[in-house]
């Protein structure tokens, strides 16, 4: 990347360009603060001999003021920007000067023009580049929300779940945090790993697929493809696809499972698939999907197996299949509640 100035340079044709004490170089000096004190006494005594001169040095001063206005990209060379600005006023007035002042140095004001420009370039990249960190949110009423992030990942977002990220990656990881639920395919960077913060947990991966559940402190990570880590107090589990692992929040390691159902890709799939999966929680991820308020009334129903797939169903007709699989009576009270006696 090449930082210059870019020079506007302003018609002049109007002015008288007569002028007998000052020359361009002495003018320059002037506006860097560079003129001995003879200098600019000659620079003031000039600038209050005549309105044409004042007219011409706020002109002057003009070009040199606008010549700061920074273009943060281009393959201009700042010295030669410099001498066609020097070169267009020449042409504009080719005079006699008395004075002969010390020869102001060229590379000292490209040196100086190079010094601003970098800090206008710092300035702009603090102000108008800061990365601010994004959210995606998926409100109590939406069922699941989707997105790609800047690197390509795909995220389905569970309803009443947040996710935090910046509007870009940078540096040597791809850093997010979670609340809630999602499901996650991660687009492939072994260069850069993808790593998402849930309470206490840190997962990690390069590519693959997953789902991270949290709630009420307990964090479930179901592997679908590729290998997982999860991380916690310093401890780390592998996980690879097909197995599961469910950190409380008092656990430092937990035992990692194998997945013996799908009900966690519910929201995803609009599916509820059960295989050999007991009732207690076929009826916890009910409550969740539905927002319903089923309560098992008998201890011994708890542990009923039930193997069949709910395929986008209402959960009325859910309900029907529970109360015929296992003989049952669903109770609907009044408040919302239902109970399975």
């Amino acid at each position: 990347m090449f930082l210059f100035y870019y020079l506007v340079i302003f018609n002049t044709t109007t002015l008288e360009q007569k002028f007998y004490h000052i020359d361009d170089d002495l003018l320059v000096k002037h506006l860097l603060g560079e003129a001995s004190p003879e200098e600019e006494r000659a620079v003031n005594e000039w600038m209050n001999e005549s309105a044409t001169n004042g007219e011409y040095y706020i002109q002057f001063k003009k070009i040199w003021d606008q010549s700061k206005a920074l273009t943060v990209e281009s393959t201009v060379d700042v010295n030669k920007a410099w001498e066609r600005f020097q070169n267009r006023l020449t042409a504009q007035h080719d005079s006699p000067k008395i004075l002969k002042p010390r020869r102001f140095s060229w590379m000292r004001i490209a040196a100086s023009v190079i010094l601003v420009a970098g800090l206008g370039v710092v300035t702009y990249f603090l102000v108008y580049q800061t990365t601010e960190p994004k959210e995606m949110i998926a409100q109590s009423g939406q069922n699941i929300l989707v997105d790609t992030l800047p690197d390509g990942s795909v995220i389905t977002l569970n309803k009443k779940s947040t996710i935090t990220y910046p509007s870009e990656f940078k540096g040597n990881k791809r850093a997010i945090a979670l609340k809630g639920e999602a499901f996650f395919s991660v687009a492939p960077d072994k260069k850069k790993p993808f790593m998402i913060s849930v309470n206490d947990v840190q997962v990690t991966v390069v590519g693959t697929s997953f789902n991270i559940k949290s709630e009420n402190g307990n964090t479930e990570v179901v592997v679908e493809t590729g290998i997982v880590q999860v991380a916690k107090s310093g401890k780390t589990v592998e996980l690879i696809a097909g197995e599961k692992i469910v950190m409380s929040a008092g656990d430092s390691v937990a035992a990692k499972e194998v997945v013996r159902d799908k009900l966690y890709n519910y929201y995803r799939t609009k599916e509820f698939v059960c295989d050999d999966t007991p009732l207690w929680k076929l009826v916890q991820v009910l409550n969740e999907a539905y927002d319903a308020k089923i309560v098992i009334g008998r201890t011994d129903l708890n542990d009923k197996k039930l193997t069949t797939t709910f395929n986008n169903e209402s959960l009325d007709q859910v309900l029907e299949v529970i109360h015929l699989t296992f003989d049952i009576t669903v109770i609907k009270k009044e408040d919302g509640q239902i109970i399975l006696q």
